[in-house]
């Protein structure tokens, strides 16, 4: 479940070249707040991905809502006490 709301966010990632020492941007856009910058395109993307999975952690620590991506979504399981 987890990997593959990553993988959904990366896929919605908009990149951009900034004037910047690490010229690539990324975004998602429904994922307030997350972004990250490399020197190569494949940097900033494994760095969006990190920042993503801390966004993700930080969220749910806080009781915080995580946006639903497509068909994923990440929530608590009430589990049955029998």
């Amino acid at each position: 479940m987890l990997i593959e709301y990553v993988e959904e966010a990366l896929r919605r990632a908009r990149y951009e070249i900034i004037d910047d020492e690490e010229p690539y941007y990324g975004e998602i856009e429904e994922l307030r707040g997350v972004w990250a910058t490399g020197k190569t395109l494949e940097e900033c993307r494994n760095n969006l991905k990190n920042v993503i999975e801390g966004w993700i952690l930080l969220s749910i620590k806080k009781g915080l809502p995580i946006p639903k991506l497509g068909d994923f979504e990440i929530k608590e399981i009430q589990e049955a006490i029998a």
